[in-house]
This record gives structure tokens, sequence and C-alpha cells, in this order.
């Protein structure tokens, strides 16, 4: 399942804060011997973003969410893999690995604990500190030493400080929780309901513009608890990675809820008023 073009919410201005200043920072998925060269300085600047072009979409994203996550005040170090998408906890990543820094980063991780960071980052962004773990759940190494990945997402970190820069990023990283949001009467079930009925609004306009049947969505919170379902609701915004990343920052469960029905609202009159136009002009 993938959302269409989201309208993002008044806060999509949120101001993040500094962060780290890398080289340009090509796609995974495009061979390049130069692939992820950054070189990352201490010193910090206001970050300006655009969309990238990688998508993590909703049918990637795992049922399960972990429940053994370590305790917020834990700082351990992680190596990092600076990437122009952003993972959520839950969702699952595929990755091809090719470039010669990071394949060594692959023998070290599924030699110990098969964790790593990934960390959004483009040329005109920089690269964020804050990101989510990724556990490697499958791997294949072929012929010429490449893998081929499947990673899930699991907790969220904030980089610290950086350890190393070479042959690959490993930084001091703590770990994020969501903490109880400042309203202690909000009703999370609620408002995590009221966001699947936007979804399922969103992805029933989308069929009908897009010429497919307009079938009843299913369940799309699939038992989810409302803290993971507001990353999965994250994780369906495909090219939007600079949304995606701030509701990944945010460290409320509402507040990203909130965040996630504006967009999903805003996305919803913008279809509704092109299905309108669809209907009195057909052939535009």
């Amino acid at each position: 399942m993938a959302l269409p073009q989201l309208i993002p919410s008044s806060s999509s201005s949120l101001h993040h804060k500094p962060t780290f200043n890398p080289n340009p920072i090509p796609s995974p998925l495009n061979p390049n011997p130069n692939f992820l060269s950054p070189r990352l300085r201490r010193s910090h600047h206001h970050r300006r973003q655009r969309p990238g072009s990688l998508k993590c979409s909703a049918s990637s994203f795992s049922e399960r969410h972990p429940t053994n996550q370590p305790k917020s005040d834990d700082v351990v170090e992680l190596p990092l893999f600076p990437l122009p998408l952003v993972l959520f906890p839950g969702a699952i990543l595929p990755l091809q690995i090719f470039e010669f820094r990071y394949r060594m980063m692959m023998h070290s991780l599924l030699q110990t604990d098969l964790r790593f960071g990934v960390i959004y980052s483009d040329a005109v962004s920089g690269t964020a500190d804050v990101g989510c773990v990724g556990e490697i759940v499958k791997h294949e190494r072929l012929v010429d030493d490449r893998f081929f990945l499947i990673c899930k997402g699991q907790e969220r970190f904030r980089v610290t400080d950086l350890v190393r820069t070479k042959p690959y990023l490993v930084a001091e990283v703590k770990w994020l929780e969501d903490r109880p949001s400042n309203d202690g009467e909000e009703d999370l079930e609620a408002l995590a309901n009221e966001v699947e009925s936007y979804m399922k609004d969103v992805i029933r306009l989308s069929n009908r513009l897009g010429g497919k049947p307009e079938k009843d969505v299913q369940d799309l919170r699939r038992n989810l608890f409302p803290t993971p379902f507001s990353f999965f609701v994250g994780s369906t915004f495909e090219g939007a990675p600079r949304e995606q990343q701030a509701l990944l920052e945010l460290e409320d469960t509402a507040a990203r809820l909130k965040r996630e029905k504006e967009t999903l609202r805003n996305t919803l009159n913008y279809l509704t008023a092109a299905s309108a136009v669809k209907d009195v002009f057909p052939s535009t």
C-alpha cells in the first residue's frame, strides 16, 4: 500500500535541531564507486531540507513492534549508515551493500549483534542526529562480496558524539522513547482510530482517482497499539522524507498522531477536490 502525494501539515516547517554536515550521498540502489563517503563535521548548522526519492512503504511494515527496548538513559556506541530515507521502528528495509567500507561494517556486524543505525541524510539537508536502529533479519552474501540485507527497524536513537569517521561512522547514541503527553487525558486510542479513518478515506479516493476498483479498505491498525501505529503511519508517507524525519523525531505519541491526522486531512481535502473536478470533467 502506498499513499498518494501528501499535503504536509502546517507544522511541516518545524525547525529541526542542528545536524551534522556530510558530503552528498547517492542512493544505495544505484551502484556508485563513491557511494556513501560522508565526512561528518562536529560544527553544527541549521538544516535546509528537500524531499528525497526513496521510499519505505506501508506494505513493508512489520506487524510486531519491539518490546524489549533499551533504557533511554543508556549510552552506547553504534555504527551508522547514512541513507536518503527514513526508517521507522517496526518497518522492513531491504538494502544492497556494495561499497567497501560498508562491506567491512557488514562483516563486523554479522559476527556481533547485527544492529546498526540508519540515519537520514542528503546532499542539501545534511545528516540528521536522530535515526532508527536497523537489525539484520536476513542476509545473502554474493560471490563478489556484496550483501543483500533485509533489516527491521527497532528503537530510535539520538547521536550525542562521533567516535570515529573511518572506515565508517561510529557514534555514541542515546535511546529515544515517547514521553507521556502533556495532556494526560489524551485518548490515544480514539486519536489512532481517527488517523486510521483518514487513511482509509485517502486510500479509497486515491484508488478512485487512479481508476482502481473501490474496495473496502481492510483493518490498517492490525492490533497495533497507538505508538507503533503512529510509526506505521509515518512509514507510509512515501516521497516526503522531511516530514517522515520530523515524525520520527517527535517524542510524544499524541503529537505524532495529531500531525499525521492533519497531513492526512489536508491530503483528503485535496483528493476530494480532484475527484469533484474529475466528475465534472471526466476527460481531465
